[in-house]
C-alpha cells in the first residue's frame, strides 16, 4: 500500500488557498502514502502568474509550508532544484537537449518543476495535485487503489485520475462533449489526453516516453514559427528568446505517439473540480464550498461540468 506518493507544488500564487486546499486534498485522500511531499517554486514569477491576485512573498510561502509540517498534513518539503547542472540533466533526459533555458512555458507554469517531481519521487506510484484542486472521495472508497490496480492491469493506460467533477446519466461530460462511454474495468478511456491538475502515474512507465519532443509557443505571425524545427530549437536555445509549449500538451504528443491513453474512474465515489477564479469571492466562499464537497454535496446546477460553477454554490 505504501508504493505510492503523494506530491504538491506550491508557488506565492497559492498563498490565499493553501492552508485550506491542501490539508482537504490530504483528507479526502485518505491514502497511506509513503510520503506527502511540497515542491517549493522559488523562481521568480513569469506569464500569467504574475497577474495572480493576493501574491505574497517567498518568507510567506515557506511559513506556510513549515505549518503544514508541523500539523503532520505533509512528510516534508522540498525546493525545486533550479541548479543549471539539474537543469541540463533532467532537459536532457526528458527532451534530449541540455541547453534549454526557459524552466517554466509561456503561461508560468513550471515545466522543469514538473520533471522534477517526477525524478525526485522515490516511489514507482506518483500522485500530483496542483494545489487548488478540489476532491470529493466517499468514505471507505480509495480511488487511488483502483487507480494503481488499474495501471497495473493494463500497460497502455499511462495515467489515472478520478471523474471531472459529478456526473449522472442526464448530465454527464463523458458521453456529451468526449462521446464516450464507460468499459467493461468502469473506466472512461481517452487516447492521448494529458492533464497535468491531477494525475496518478507509474514513473517507470513515463520513463518509456523519453526523450520527448520539445514543443514551442507559437505567435501569429512570426516568420520564425515557419522554420524547419531543428533551426527552431537551436535558435531558441542558444539565445533564451523562445517561449516553451505547455508541459501537458507535450507528454499529450508523446502519448499519442506511443498509443498510450488516459484511464479517468467511472465511479461517483470520486470526482475533481478545479477553479479557474481565484479572486476575492472564490477565497471567501472556500471554506463553504470545501465542506460542501466533503460530504459528497454540490448544486445540481455543477452536474457534468470540471470547472468549479462559482456563481452556483453562494
Amino acid at each position: 500500500m505504501a508504493d505510492c506518493s503523494l506530491w504538491i507544488t506550491v508557488a506565492r500564487t497559492d498563498l490565499s488557498f493553501m492552508m485550506q486546499t491542501i490539508p482537504h486534498l490530504v483528507r479526502m485522500c485518505n491514502y497511506p502514502f509513503a510520503e506527502r511531499v511540497l515542491a517549493i517554486d522559488t523562481a521568480l514569477l513569469s506569464g500569467e502568474k504574475r497577474l495572480r491576485p493576493n501574491l505574497g512573498t517567498i518568507n510567506d510561502l515557506r511559513s506556510y509550508c513549515s505549518e503544514l509540517l508541523e500539523k503532520n498534513v505533509i512528510d516534508r518539503t522540498v525546493d525545486i532544484d533550479y541548479s543549471e547542472s539539474y537543469k541540463k540533466w533532467a532537459y536532457k533526459k526528458h527532451f534530449g537537449r541540455c541547453n534549454i533555458k526557459a524552466t517554466h512555458n509561456w503561461k508560468g507554469y513550471p515545466i522543469l518543476g514538473s520533471i522534477y517531481c517526477i525524478e525526485e519521487c522515490r516511489t514507482d506510484y506518483l500522485l500530483h495535485f496542483d494545489s487548488d484542486m478540489l476532491l470529493y472521495q466517499k468514505s471507505g472508497y480509495s480511488w487511488v487503489g483502483e487507480g494503481i490496480k488499474a495501471l497495473r492491469d493494463n500497460p497502455k493506460i499511462f495515467y489515472v485520475r478520478p471523474c471531472l467533477g459529478p456526473q449522472n446519466e442526464r448530465k454527464n461530460l463523458y458521453r456529451d462533449v468526449y462521446s464516450i462511454q464507460k468499459n467493461a474495468d468502469d473506466l472512461y478511456i481517452l487516447p492521448g489526453l494529458f492533464a497535468s491538475r491531477c494525475y496518478l502515474i507509474d514513473r517507470r512507465r513515463f520513463d518509456t516516453l523519453l526523450p520527448m519532443l520539445l514543443m514551442w509557443a507559437k505567435r501569429q505571425g512570426r516568420i520564425k514559427d515557419k522554420l524547419p524545427k531543428a533551426i527552431i530549437d537551436s535558435f531558441n536555445s542558444f539565445t533564451g528568446s523562445g517561449l516553451l509549449e505547455s508541459w501537458e500538451v507535450m507528454v499529450a504528443q508523446s502519448m499519442k505517439e506511443k498509443s498510450f491513453v488516459r484511464a479517468d474512474i467511472a465511479d461517483d465515489r470520486a470526482w475533481t473540480l478545479h477553479p479557474h477564479d481565484h479572486g476575492a469571492d472564490f477565497i471567501r466562499m472556500l471554506p463553504k464550498i470545501i465542506g460542501i464537497i466533503e460530504k459528497g454535496g454540490y448544486p445540481k446546477e455543477q452536474t457534468g461540468k470540471y470547472d468549479l460553477q462559482l456563481e452556483f454554490w453562494r
